[in-house]
């Protein structure tokens, strides 16, 4: 079995989050992409702008609908599911990704890990706590983001200090596209919550995550 965690705040999730998550789940053989909602990110001191119940909510709710992309209805992924690993730690500590692969490796001891990570986040890899660890508790997609391109000499970077090993276990995803960001859909929400309505949401936003956010007055 082959399973992957796709980390991060969700703040709200999209629909590039499940085209970067169909894109990896095509392109690796994927049994199974766990999106995983991370209650406090030690390297993005601004806490999300949601609170984790709702976050974890809005993604239930993407993943469990039917969406359109390119005028096709498409039913739910079977291979995606909702995981509750980052949730709030009873200290209040941040959600350190070593602890969340640790704790999968737990859950399916038998399947091969895969994270699945950006460019942009990849990039500051070595400020993560147990760099080192992490690269071997799992391999890793890294997906290129629009300012971030996966050229070929992507994992020559200094910074990366990788060893031969470690170069082998990561795996790059160029040409997947999250063409907005959460901060700027934030934003066209708050817009929109201002000035009724906003059409450029529907590209975005899944009809269910989108019914959440205005019957819960998220992001206004």
């Amino acid at each position: 079995m082959r399973v992957a965690l796709f980390g991060g705040s969700f703040d709200p999730i999209h629909r590039g989050h499940l085209r970067v998550a169909v894109a990896a789940a095509d392109a690796f053989s994927l049994d199974r992409v766990l999106f995983a909602p991370a209650a406090r990110q030690p390297l993005k001191p601004d806490a999300a702008v949601a609170s984790f119940s709702d976050r974890l909510a809005m993604v239930a709710l993407a993943l469990g609908q039917t969406r359109i992309e390119d005028g096709r209805t498409i039913p739910p992924d079977r291979r995606f599911a909702l995981s509750s690993l980052d949730a709030p730690r009873p200290d209040g500590a941040p959600n350190y990704t070593v602890d969340t692969l640790a704790a999968l490796a737990l859950q399916f001891p038998t399947a091969t890990l895969f994270m699945l990570t950006g460019a942009d986040s990849f990039l500051t890899l070595r400020n993560w706590r147990s760099p080192d660890h992490l690269l071997a508790l799992a391999q890793w997609i890294v997906v290129s983001r629009p300012d971030f391109p996966l050229t070929s000499d992507f994992l020559d970077r200094p910074e990366f200090s990788l060893t031969p090993d470690q170069r082998a276990r990561i795996h790059l995803l160029p040409g997947v596209h999250q063409d907005i960001s959460a901060t700027a859909l934030r934003t066209l929400l708050h817009d929109a919550a201002a000035h009724s309505s906003n059409p450029a949401l529907d590209q975005w936003l899944p009809p269910a995550v989108a019914t959440y956010i205005r019957e819960h007055h998220l992001y206004q």
